[in-house]
């Protein structure tokens, strides 16, 4: 599974992003989920989504502001970001995971190659 993730850009505080990731190989994920780096800091979870989209998950930090869903017929994940915050600027990265749901970024088996987010002050 290789998954390709896309979206990112420069942002003011306050404006919306839509990340987009998409699968191509075999594709028998569970659960697709995004996480991000943001500079000098470990890599968290933000959002995942079971493979019926029945079960979304969010950290705490997101809720209210993030939406996470998926189109298996177009293979694709999105993150949907809205009143963005200077703190939310990072790398996003959109992972698979065959198994089970999981918050932890060493229980996903695949990994895009990340998506900067810079939201400017």
């Amino acid at each position: 599974v290789q998954l390709q993730a896309s979206g990112g850009g420069l942002v003011q505080t306050g404006g919306s992003l839509r990340l987009s990731c998409t699968a191509s190989g075999r594709t028998f994920s569970n659960y697709l989920g995004w996480f991000r780096q943001g500079p000098g800091k470990e890599r968290e979870f933000i959002a995942a989504v079971s493979r019926s989209g029945a079960f979304i998950s969010y950290a705490d930090s997101v809720k209210g502001r993030f939406t996470i869903s998926r189109d298996n017929a177009k293979r694709a994940v999105y993150l949907q970001i809205d009143s963005l915050k200077p703190e939310d600027t990072a790398v996003y990265f959109c992972a698979a995971n065959t198994r089970l749901f999981s918050k932890t970024d060493r229980q996903y088996d695949y990994w895009g190659q990340g998506t900067l987010v810079t939201v400017s002050s």
